[in-house]
């Protein structure tokens, strides 16, 4: 069952691809609190910080090409912390080799998001992301059902 409201946690440093994200989560049957930062450090900086983020959010959005420290080094940071380890995080990024999905993957992100053009679609594999996400028991999924596509019926255009 999905929180309410449901907590998220955006790290890109395109800012306007945190607008386009921004819009199509309004646009979702969801109540969420998004917080979004512009760089690893800034991420590692909120999230290691207990006065700034109690609680931890639901669900963090990374991107892998970011300034100052990227997507693959907050991830190994998040994974090898055992206060943040559990944190489903979803990569969102606008590259989509198999080389990289395979090993985001392989050090533990939950789910891959390539960056949809198409408003719609953005919308559609949010709502997928957060509700296998938020799931009672989050587990990570075979490498079949890694990559997000939206294929869901549940979010109207």
């Amino acid at each position: 069952m999905m929180p309410n409201p449901i907590i998220l946690l955006l790290a890109d440093d395109d800012k306007d691809d945190c607008l386009f994200f921004k819009d199509a989560l309004g646009e979702l049957p969801v109540t969420a609190d998004l917080t979004t930062v512009h760089d690893g450090e800034q991420l590692m900086h909120l999230l290691g910080d207990e006065t700034v983020v109690p609680p931890l959010p639901h669900v963090l959005f990374l991107d892998i090409n970011m300034p100052r420290k990227n997507g693959f080094e907050c991830l190994a940071e998040i994974k090898n912390d055992d206060r943040l380890k559990g944190l489903p995080i979803i990569i969102f990024s606008t590259s989509f080799e198999q080389d990289v999905v395979n090993l985001l993957f392989k050090n533990g992100a939950q789910h891959y998001i390539r960056k949809p053009a198409d408003f719609s679609q953005l919308k559609k594999v949010i709502y997928q992301a957060l509700l296998l996400a938020t799931e009672d028991e989050p587990a990570q999924p075979t490498h079949d059902n890694f990559v997000l596509k939206g294929d869901l019926e549940a979010v109207q255009s």
